[in-house]
């Protein structure tokens, strides 16, 4: 296969004739498939199972934002009755992302070994564990366990969720479905704080348990990654999938023979301070004279509709401009921030594009065959960079609270210019178009 037939989408070889010699099985999709074929373009059709399976794996995308976000609301609650220090309810919040870069390091190896769909359901048994271990916790060190468990459940969801939603949708429809990814941890975020406004940590931590358990239930009936299969050489399963995902009458022919063939981004993610603002958003407020209460639910308000519309303007204007727009946004707002604590500014600027893209990307520009390993690293790196501002951010607070997000901002005025001279744009392109244009040399 030489590498002008496949920067322009045309297939040397159908993979169907192969396919069919391989182990039978349904990928996970229960029913008849059908075996029809007509005009219908599978990179086109947007069938039920596609938008229920993307909404099964964004129960994760909820679960991750409600992780990041309870450390919040719950703050002067676990302080109060358990008696924590600054420093202790410091560990208590960043050793989530120690978690989640434990789970980032082997995350690839893991969605390789079991697959994307049973990925996700280990992953929320860990954060069911956390979960449970937080709201029955009577000491610090209940708590650190909890919240590690719960970040390694939500350090895989991270990296499996974006890939799979990336790996099942059609190119058309890849950006909007994947940033639904970031929609739905940012409405996981916006609901932790408005309900912890009203209740218990306790029992907002219970509460975190709903989603992780309604994912593991719906993952029975939801179909695998057809990518996934076909890497692992089940080739009938893969179109079974394929075909279950596109309708029983799309020609899927051209789609299953395509599958045959971040770091910077990452890093700048983290040191735009992001989930320093996620995990003390309360602690910001109040240092800054403004009531925690009001700040966060203003912060839920504004990055829910600037997610909305990153979804839809996702693949209209392309990744590129989302996101040195979101960049420039965050680079600004941190700077106001430095000078009035415009907190709501810098959320909503970020969710626009900050927040998703990078993950979008990241499951576009690898090849099957480096997912793992190229996975593995961002999301390690992704992780490693949260605990770090996470865990230094009240200390940095006492340092120098304008200083601070004057930092941030340098860091988002870096991201525009990265974003301008190395981040190619991937939008209306196949996965296997993307990585043939970003490798010099394509094995033929």
């Amino acid at each position: 296969m030489d590498r002008e037939n496949l920067e322009g989408g045309q297939i040397a070889s159908p993979l169907l004739v192969r396919g069919r010699a391989d182990n039978e099985g349904d990928g996970g999709c229960n029913g008849s498939l059908g075996n029809g074929v007509d005009a219908m373009k599978s990179d086109t059709s947007s069938t039920m199972v596609l938008v229920l399976s993307t909404c099964v794996a964004c129960c994760g995308s909820y679960v991750f934002g409600a992780a990041v976000g309870y450390s919040s609301p719950a703050q002067s609650g676990i302080i109060d009755d358990l008696g924590l220090s600054v420093a202790q309810y410091s560990v208590f919040g960043s050793i989530l992302s120690i978690g989640a870069l434990l789970a980032g390091v082997m995350s690839g190896k893991i969605a390789d070994l079991l697959g994307r769909r049973c990925t996700m359901g280990f992953s929320e048994i860990f954060s069911v564990i956390g979960w449970l271990a937080i709201a029955f916790s009577q000491g610090a060190w209940c708590l650190y366990l909890g919240r590690l468990s719960l970040g390694y459940g939500i350090g895989l969801l991270s990296y499996v969720v974006p890939v799979y939603i990336a790996e099942i949708t059609p190119r058309n429809l890849r950006g909007g479905f994947t940033t639904v990814n970031q929609l739905m941890i940012s409405c996981g975020l916006s609901m932790t704080y408005l309900i912890g406004t009203f209740i218990s940590w306790r029992a907002l931590s219970l509460i975190g348990t709903i989603p992780c358990v309604l994912q593991l239930l719906s993952l029975f009936f939801t179909p695998e990654s057809p990518r996934w299969l076909a890497m692992v050489g089940r080739w009938s399963d893969c179109e079974a999938a394929l075909q279950c995902l596109r309708g029983k009458n799309a020609n899927i022919s051209e789609e299953v023979a395509e599958i045959r063939v971040g770091v910077g981004l990452m890093v700048l993610q983290q040191l735009g301070g992001v989930n320093a603002i996620g995990y003390y958003a309360s602690a910001i407020f109040e240092s800054a004279g403004f009531p925690s209460s009001i700040g966060t639910i203003a912060i839920a308000v504004v990055q829910v509709p600037m997610n909305l519309l990153g979804v839809l303007l996702m693949d209209v204007s392309g990744r590129r401009p989302l996101l040195m727009y979101s960049a420039a946004g965050t680079c600004l707002a941190s700077f106001l921030i430095g000078l009035s604590y415009l907190l709501k500014v810098f959320r909503g600027m970020f969710a626009l594009g900050m927040g998703g893209i990078p993950w979008v990307m990241m499951s576009e520009i690898f090849p099957i065959n480096m997912k793992m390993l190229g996975g593995s690293l961002v999301t390690a790196v992704n992780w490693f960079g949260t605990w770090i501002i996470a865990y230094a951010f009240n200390f940095l607070m006492d340092w120098s609270s304008e200083g601070t997000f004057f930092m941030f901002a340098i860091a988002g005025g870096l991201t525009v210019v990265f974003v301008a001279k190395v981040v190619p744009e991937t939008k209306g392109r196949t996965l296997e178009e993307i990585q043939a244009t970003m490798n010099p040399i394509i094995a033929t």
